[in-house]
């Protein structure tokens, strides 16, 4: 029964698009669609490409691509719960659209097939090998090259969809990626566990959130624009936000000509960053803030002596 302007509302979806200078869509399900107005993503014929709500919301990304001059390379998806299926079932059915999504509290995709199963999955996940799972997915598209990165976020007290979903989500698309099952990093963030997947190049392609003695909802904090409510639940982190960084939203940061310098260009070496193992990543990176620092010092003492045109920002 959630409207996508509460459902903004809660999350601060505009709020970071205001911020970041993004573009937003927000699709919302009709109550002659599903009486609760949650999307179909159990029904076949809405979650396969061409076809039913999945079609209809890739239509309604290709109308905004058109309007506003989309660029097709940064295109995202994410959603909570029903939507955080149908977010699974966008990034399988149209993987040469989206560059990466993000679910929270969803489920696998290919889980169910009518409503009964739909239920039963969301209070105990079927087991299922990763291969299964994954071949649902691969099924889904014509697209076998490339895929995309994903993000998932759970609460581990939710009773609505058991945790146990995250566990599959995270199976089925480690098997897409062709990634192990044993975390690559784990660390705590505001709180909070988050285990990490990379590619060869370095890339990170899969993230996992486990938000503790979080029920069934959207973590946020009021500090990032976040309002509590239904399924909007303060827990000391913004998953709105984190989102925005893992797909790159947050580099996008709208700025006046004369805080800008040419400075902002990307070191190449970061090319070969991404190739590097985590050991050499660390170094690299731990390099990167010292010469960094050190260019910020050179820019303070010429700013200074009046000696420099400011015309953009370093950017880490």
């Amino acid at each position: 029964m959630q409207s996508a302007a509460n459902y903004d509302r809660g999350a601060g979806w505009s709020t970071l698009a205001d911020r970041y200078g993004f573009a937003l869509l927000m699709p919302e399900q009709s109550g002659r669609n599903n009486l609760n107005r949650s999307f179909n993503w159990f029904q076949r014929n809405d979650t396969q490409r061409g076809e039913g709500e999945a079609h209809s919301i890739v239509q309604m990304v290709e109308q905004m691509v058109r309007d506003h001059d989309i660029d097709r390379r940064r295109i995202f998806v994410t959603g909570l719960s029903a939507g955080g299926a149908m977010t699974l079932a966008m990034l399988a059915t149209y993987p040469d659209v989206f560059a990466a999504g993000a679910v929270i509290a969803g489920l696998p995709y290919g889980g169910a097939a009518n409503a009964q199963e739909a239920l039963r999955c969301m209070f105990q996940a079927p087991p299922k090998s990763s291969r299964e799972l994954g071949d649902l997915v691969r099924e889904a598209s014509p697209n076998r090259n490339i895929w995309p990165k994903l993000s998932v976020w759970h609460g581990s007290a939710d009773r609505t969809v058991k945790p146990s979903n995250a566990g599959e989500i995270i199976k089925q698309w480690l098997d897409v990626h062709g990634l192990p099952l044993t975390p690559m990093s784990e660390q705590i963030v505001d709180g909070h566990s988050r285990q990490v997947w990379w590619n060869a190049d370095g890339e990170t392609v899969i993230e996992s959130y486990t938000i503790m003695d979080m029920a069934h909802g959207v973590p946020l904090t009021h500090s990032e624009g976040g309002v509590a409510g239904p399924y909007m639940i303060e827990a000391g982190i913004s998953s709105s936000a984190r989102i925005a960084e893992f797909f790159g939203l947050t580099d996008t940061l709208r700025r006046t000509p004369a805080e800008t310098t040419e400075l902002s260009r990307r070191a190449p070496f970061f090319g070969a960053l991404r190739k590097a193992t985590r050991s050499y990543r660390i170094r690299a990176v731990r390099a990167w803030r010292n010469v960094n620092a050190t260019i910020h010092e050179g820019i303070e003492r010429r700013r200074a002596n009046k000696k420099i045109h400011v015309r953009s920002v370093v950017k880490r």
